[in-house]
Order: structure tokens, then sequence, then C-alpha cells
């Protein structure tokens, strides 16, 4: 994912990834795999070129974590834990609109695994493409919005890779 700022007022940024092409959601991992930042200043192409390199060369431990976490078959609690831990960091701890079981619920035939990387794979598209159903603080019925902000997508996609990066660490 390449970020640009036109006016210069933040760096140029590479954020390494991983693009599901079956339902376009990508993931951002977390910072632990390479982000490479370049400010609007100096010999700007130079490192530009560098950074890409240093990106292109992450890719491949990302398949390896990707494998992983596919290899790694999630029990229900550890299910749970990750879609609670997912709802807290985006609605807090005050009212979450939707409850655990609702954004581990798959919409595609591929998700239905019991593995890390489904579980990720299918909290990430529900809450990054909303449309579930369920209530408002006041209990009024309402549907979970979608996030169409680029900072909002980000950041959300990675701290859903640092949990799930935790939690395959933990349960190695």
């Amino acid at each position: 994912i390449l970020l640009n700022s036109h006016d210069g007022t933040s760096s140029y940024q590479m954020l390494p990834g991983y693009f599901r092409f079956v339902c376009q959601n990508g993931c951002v991992c977390g910072q632990s795999l390479g982000e490479v930042r370049v400010p609007h200043r100096g010999n700007v192409v130079d490192r530009v070129i560098e950074g890409a390199y240093e990106v292109v060369g992450v890719f491949d431990r990302i398949e390896e974590k990707r494998d992983a976490m596919q290899s790694l078959i999630l029990p229900p609690p550890a299910r749970q834990a990750l879609a609670q831990a997912a709802l807290t960091y985006r609605y807090g701890d005050e009212h979450q609109p939707v409850t655990t079981a609702d954004i581990l619920t798959p919409r595609r035939r591929e998700d239905y695994g019991k593995d890390l990387w489904s579980a990720y794979q299918t909290i990430q598209e529900n809450m990054l493409k909303g449309g579930i159903s369920g209530r408002s603080a006041k209990g009024k019925r309402i549907h979970t919005r979608a996030i169409h902000s680029i900072d909002t997508d980000i950041k959300l996609n990675r701290a859903l890779w640092v949990m799930a990066e935790t939690l395959l660490e933990s349960l190695r």
C-alpha cells in the first residue's frame, strides 16, 4: 500500500500487505514486517526506490505468517477472544453494537475454516465492510457502518494483524 500527501505534510509511506484476490479485502501487516516512511525532503527518489525493494523483500515473511495462521486450528475460546479484542478496538468497552458471533460469521465459503487465518479474514471483512445488523446503545436496530477512511482502514488492519500475530505466537 502506498500512501502519500501531495502537499508534503506527511511522509510517503510503503506498507507491506497481502491482498486476497477472492474478496478483495487487503490486509496491512503490523509494523513488525517492514513499514517504510520517506519524508518529503532530501533525496526522496532514491529513498523511495530503496524502500520499495525493502517492502518487496518482506513478502516471503508475510506468506510464512499466513501459512502459519492457516495451519493453526483455533479453539472456540480463542476465536471468541480474537473477535472480542477486535470489537473492543473498534467500538470501545461501553457499547458494542454487534456480538463476537456476528463478526465471526463468514460471508464467503472460503472462510468457513476453523483456522486462525479464516477467523482473521472473516473478522477483517466484517469490520471493514459493515452492514451487520445490531443494536444501538438505546436498543434501536442498526447496521454497522463500512470503513471508508484510508487512515481508519489502515489502523484497524494493523491492529487486527497484530492481534492475530500475537495469538499465533501465544498458541504455537
